[in-house]
């Protein structure tokens, strides 16, 4: 570090144009990431239903792409308006190739029944593009406007019109959240450090780490697939992170020039030390991220991508362009201020409050380290009562017209379609027909949760079947009910001969998340062993990683069972304008890697400043002192601003965006304050000299190939 720190210093107005010129081009492609972005990636490709999903290809009427929904005006029937709807079609027809249009008017009688309102005031059109219609996902939202009948109110749902509204509502909040959060972090960073140049340096870099990230994702856009979904983790971590970096940074430096070293000594010396800590830091963040890369689910492994992106993004540059700009700027990074000594004034009451606080800790430790446990478990215990979902419409705000259309669906229709595709495959090769089959149907007419089984169509050596529920999906409790169906779908004695697979939309989803129970333990796996190896190099002790890891827990537990409270059970939902329901599984695994990575993040903060005096030679309690005095204000500074950022993120209308951004702000506030300023320091105090041990092999281990201070 120290030799590289001499490099950048030597080199500071190349080192910031050649950064600066690479991100900037960089960005500029990078923006055109939003046309390769995906929709999907949620099945398990490898799981009972994708497989079923691949057999029946051909099979019946495919998955419409549009559902249209016609309301007849007062004084006029849903027969009158027939011919009117029918032009409409006419017209869309002589302009795209489609593969199937399924009409109230057109239907067979059978048919027509369900795909009409109870009331009988609404009607349905299905409508499935053609592989050659010519429509991209960039294109699709020109459809439904097209399929509008004037003076007559029309609605359009289908899962291809969900996309498109969820991948146009994350553009928009992606610009609003960062128009919002970038100038108030400005402001904050002004305040915290007392002058206008500090605290430019971390947002310029927070922005340079933005456009970093989106070209990053653009290259891996063409190796592979990557979910809209991952822009705004990209967004939220490579902003947030960027501008933590960057604090951390500044703030060694103007420590070291109130030594009174010079500029170039100043930057050296903080990227030994700070820097070391950002690499640290950046590597246990990108460990606990790639986790994610062994789930089956391609928009989990992209999510974990676009959160790697972030994190190098942000350690690379907090590398490269903020020792460069400090060497550059030496001592005029106190100019621009309303008091000259504002900044040591800053840091001299940061001290005294934190190191205050740790001495009042150290005096009680037992009793405040059983108070916060006590405290956090109670939080966590709704977690005991979790149920994993997906993302729905009802992740769309409100007044979104997909939402609405959907919700129409699903109260003024009978069915909405929504079911269980069931195939009945030959084991010898011959297509099932006679007793077999009429002995599944019979057993799905009679599966509870099963409303009517009904036949699709047949080919090679299956027959396939739609087992329609008796309950639609908008719920906990409806969800239940569809995988308790799906569940005795499968339990069902396939006839002699052949064997029953079962897939759909809910097998889908529980396909989906028995792939995450399955790989979940080895993310974690890959998570902890990687954070105890790494701290280990860090510090040299094996209790401080074992401790760093029970409280990542901990803060992980608390922050869990918090959401489950809210966005499960729904406590306070409506004041945050959420539906209650399942949480969605793949953002439960975002938010498991972030919580984790950013609280062993702020432990190196800690520690590392701990270490670094009790290398000095202070005792135990002395360096719980020094590291909570020099860190208590930039862990709880950093939180902070992560907040902003995040919090920008909670205003979205997407739900699942809000639980993102209410999951790392509770995480932040448990872990910067209560966990890493009152209970580390409570237990580091009640462990004494064993903070520090290590076996006599482990030392030596660590002498060769560790990085200390």
């Amino acid at each position: 570090m120290t030799r590289w720190a001499s490099f950048v210093v030597s080199h500071k107005r190349w080192v910031l144009a050649v950064v600066v010129a690479v991100v900037a081009v960089g960005g500029v492609l990078g923006l055109g990431v939003f046309s390769k972005l995906s929709e999907g990636g949620y099945a398990d490709a490898g799981s009972e239903s994708s497989q079923v999903a691949r057999l029946v290809q051909g099979i019946g009427q495919p998955t419409p792409d549009i559902v249209a929904i016609y309301t007849a005006p007062d004084g006029r029937t849903i027969d009158d308006i027939g011919p009117q709807v029918q032009s409409t079609l006419d017209e869309f027809r002589s302009r795209y190739t489609l593969g199937n249009v399924n009409s109230y008017w057109t239907a067979d009688p059978v048919t027509k029944e369900f795909l009409v309102s109870k009331d009988r005031t609404k009607a349905l059109v299905t409508i499935s593009l053609g592989a050659k219609s010519g429509v991209t996902f960039n294109t699709f939202g020109e459809l439904p406007p097209q399929l509008v009948v004037p003076g007559i109110e029309s609605q359009f749902a289908g899962a291809s019109v969900v996309g498109v509204s969820l991948s146009q509502t994350l553009e928009r909040d992606l610009v609003r959240s960062e128009i919002i959060a970038v100038p108030i972090t400005l402001l904050l960073l002004v305040f915290i450090f007392g002058g206008v140049i500090a605290a430019a340096v971390p947002v310029f870099v927070g922005i340079l780490s933005v456009l970093s990230s989106l070209a990053i994702l653009r290259v891996l856009t063409e190796f592979t697939e990557v979910s809209s979904f991952s822009i705004n983790v990209a967004s939220l971590l490579g902003l947030g992170l960027a501008i933590d970096y960057g604090l951390f940074i500044v703030s060694r430096f103007r420590e070291e020039l109130r030594t009174g070293s010079s500029s170039m000594e100043a930057t050296v010396r903080t990227v030994s030390t700070a820097g070391r800590t950002v690499v640290f830091s950046g590597l246990l963040l990108i460990c606990a991220f790639a986790g994610m890369l062994v789930f089956p689910q391609a928009v989990i492994r992209s999510l974990g991508f676009g959160a790697m992106a972030a994190v190098a993004s942000a350690a690379l540059l907090s590398l490269t362009a903020v020792p460069a700009l400090l060497a550059l700027l030496g001592t005029r990074i106190n100019s621009w201020t309303w008091s000259r000594t504002a900044s040591d004034r800053s840091d001299a009451r940061a001290h005294k409050f934190w190191g205050g606080v740790v001495t009042r800790v150290m005096k009680n430790p037992g009793i405040v380290a059983a108070v916060i446990v006590a405290g956090l478990l109670i939080v966590a215990t709704p977690i005991l009562k979790v149920s994993l979902g997906e993302v729905d419409y009802t992740a769309l705000p409100k007044n979104d017209p997909a939402r609405a259309a959907f919700e129409t669906l699903a109260t003024d229709f009978e069915s909405t379609g929504d079911g269980a595709t069931v195939v009945l495959r030959s084991l010898d090769g011959v297509k099932p027909q006679g007793p077999p089959v009429a002995e599944l149907t019979a057993a799905m007419n009679t599966t509870p949760g099963v409303a009517r089984a009904e036949f699709l169509g047949s080919k090679d050596d299956l027959v396939a079947f739609q087992a329609s529920y008796s309950e639609p999906s908008d719920g906990t409790t409806e969800a239940r009910s569809q995988s308790n169906a799906v569940t005795a779908l499968r339990a069902i004695t396939p006839p002699d001969g052949t064997e029953i697979l079962v897939g759909g939309g809910r097998a889908n989803v529980d396909d989906g998340n028995a792939a995450i129970a399955k790989w979940l333990p080895v993310m974690i796996a890959i998570m902890v062993i990687s954070t105890l190896v790494l701290l280990f190099l860090a510090f040299g002790s094996i209790v401080l990683p074992i401790k760093a890891v029970l409280m990542a827990g901990l803060s992980l537990a608390a922050t869990f069972g918090a959401l489950t409270w809210v966005f499960q059970e729904g406590h306070g939902a409506s004041l945050l304008g959420v539906t209650p329901g399942p949480l969605e599984s793949t953002f439960v695994v975002l938010i498991l890697a972030v919580i984790f990575g950013l609280s062993t993040d702020y432990e190196v903060f800690l520690m590392s400043r701990m270490v670094e005096a009790r290398s000095a030679g202070a005792s135990t309690e002395e360096a719980v002192i020094f590291g909570a005095q020099r860190t208590g204000r930039i862990v709880t500074a950093a939180a902070l601003i992560l907040i902003v950022v995040t919090g920008a993120f909670t205003i979205s209308g997407l739900s699942i965006m809000k639980f993102l951004g209410f999951g790392v702000i509770l995480a932040l506030i448990i872990d910067a304050t209560i966990i890493r300023m009152l209970l580390v320091p409570s237990l580091v105090k009640l462990m004494g000299e064993a903070n520090w041990w290590a076996p006599a092999w482990m030392k030596k281990v660590h002498e060769k190939a560790g990085m200390g201070h």
